[in-house]
């Protein structure tokens, strides 16, 4: 295997990959692709291509469905990294250099635990493509590769043909009447996700044999992908702070739910751990919430009631507050613990701590455990007197264990009933994190207002007028809440 040393970046821009895969065979004749898209252009050509693939020794891209290579042969030449998201592929390209850029590399740091990287896989194409552009527009529809493909990975040689049909910018999905004459003319919809993953398999691991287990390992790697995605992201200097910090809860809310359906040796402590990669998370979102917040409250009060310089107080206060938690962030996923945590989030792709034969029923009834939990915390929490928040903060954690549960089962716990439980859930958890804003803006306005109270050229008044408008919107959510019940 050649490794790569890290090189100097040159400039990187992104596109959303969205495409199909299909199987065929040697004999395969591609179907007529006039009329797939009224009056559309077709024009074709071929290319062909080299791509070199890397990964660690211990295939930990490949895991998360993360490649990285370098292509030549046609116009993307250069590196390029494909990231999971959503119902496509995130791709970053960067020009051809000998070695990596170090940007690149930087990004791979988390999903890669540090490990080095070097080349796992070759895979030479030669394609026929076309391309079908919109008749008035000329922006690109849809692209029809028509490829052979051969590959090497070491000693093991592969040779094959599929058809790759990769969207437009514009294009909403791909046209039925492709896929009906793709079909008609003997096209199979592929066994593998990619062309690497043709070459190097995953790791046989025991396939889950109820729906339950399905279910509950759909989940539990939906999160890890979102959680991986935010790596990548926040080493890009993107802000994927909230999507990341919702797929911990719901991976947290997991744990302490079907805890006791996973395997213990897996799981047990790691609850700790995200909650700690949570918690720094936290102190940003945090700050982004009330800034939001306290904008859109100003922005309500007629400027006579705004008394010396209340918006750059709220600038510079949250801000003092961001950026630290900020760096704490940046300093934390530069750390053994936090590629410990990655590689607990690793391992359970190729080794799921879900037991295969799980019972469904097992798995439905500890959500709806779950559901009577947050219904008792509630009905507690809104029996004592108005002050106390505490006890609806932990009622608004259990209706979000309640919602996610349900979610986690909605294709085994009843379609119809399933969506009513989440929708339920849903509205608890916003009126209840609502309310919860409310005690951390009270908190730090009257913070603001002994600050700005004491400093020339500023006063509380205006500080005043937004806690008790907080105190206002506290009593209206608990009031909603009741109504609820």
């Amino acid at each position: 295997m050649t490794a790569w040393s890290k090189g100097n970046a040159s400039s990187m821009y992104e596109v959303l990959e969205r495409e199909g895969k299909w199987d065929v065979d040697a004999e395969f004749q591609l179907p007529d692709l006039r009329g797939i898209i009224a009056d559309a252009d077709v024009v074709h050509d071929t290319v062909d291509l080299t791509s070199d693939y890397y990964d660690t020794a211990d295939r930990d891209l490949l895991a998360h469905r993360v490649q990285l290579r370098r292509r030549s042969g046609d116009d993307d030449t250069g590196w390029q990294l494909k990231v999971p998201a959503g119902d496509g592929r995130v791709e970053l390209h960067w020009a051809s250099t000998e070695a990596l850029p170090d940007a690149a590399a930087e990004l791979l740091s988390g999903v890669s635990l540090g490990k080095p990287l070097a080349s796992v896989a070759t895979i030479h194409t030669v394609r026929n493509r076309y391309r079908l552009s919109e008749p008035r527009s000329g922006e690109l529809y849809a692209e029809i590769a028509d490829d052979s493909v051969r590959a090497s990975a070491g000693e093991r040689l592969l040779a094959w043909r599929e058809v790759e049909v990769e969207l437009g910018t514009h294009a909403p999905s791909i046209p039925k009447r492709l896929v009906s004459r793709l079909t008609a003319a003997g096209a199979r919809p592929s066994r593998f996700p990619s062309k690497l993953a043709h070459v190097l398999p995953s790791a046989p691991s025991s396939s889950p044999a109820t729906s339950g287990a399905r279910a509950l390992l759909r989940y539990v790697n939906a999160q890890i992908d979102e959680i991986m995605l935010g790596d990548i992201e926040l080493r890009r200097g993107r802000d994927p702070i909230h999507d990341t910090r919702v797929a911990i809860r719901r991976l947290r809310s997991t744990l302490r739910v079907f805890g006791k359906m996973l395997d213990r040796s897996a799981t047990d402590h790691f609850d700790e751990e995200l909650r700690w990669f949570a918690g720094l998370l936290g102190e940003v979102r945090d700050c982004q919430v009330q800034r939001r917040r306290f904008t859109e409250a100003l922005d309500e009060l007629p400027e006579e009631l705004i008394l010396g310089p209340v918006r750059a107080r709220v600038r510079t206060d949250l801000q003092a507050v961001e950026l630290p938690a900020r760096a704490r962030i940046t300093e934390a996923m530069d750390s053994p613990r936090y590629l410990a945590l990655m590689a607990v989030l690793r391992s359970w792709r190729t080794s799921p701590p879900v037991d295969p034969e799980m019972r469904t029923a097992k798995l439905v009834k500890r959500a709806r455990k779950a559901q009577r939990k947050a219904d008792r915390r509630l009905v507690a929490a809104l029996d004592v007197d108005d002050s106390d928040a505490t006890l609806l903060h932990r009622a608004r954690k259990a209706a979000k264990r309640a919602r996610y549960a349900a979610e986690l089962c909605r294709d085994v716990g009843g379609a119809k009933q399933t969506k009513r439980t989440v929708k339920h859930y849903k509205r608890f958890q916003s009126i209840l994190g609502d309310h919860q804003d409310t005690v951390v803006a009270a908190d730090l306005l009257r913070r603001m207002a002994l600050a700005s109270g004491t400093t020339v050229g500023e006063n509380g008044f205006t500080f005043g007028l937004l806690y008790g408008r907080e105190q206002r919107i506290a009593g209206e959510c608990r009031q909603q809440a009741r109504e609820m019940l």
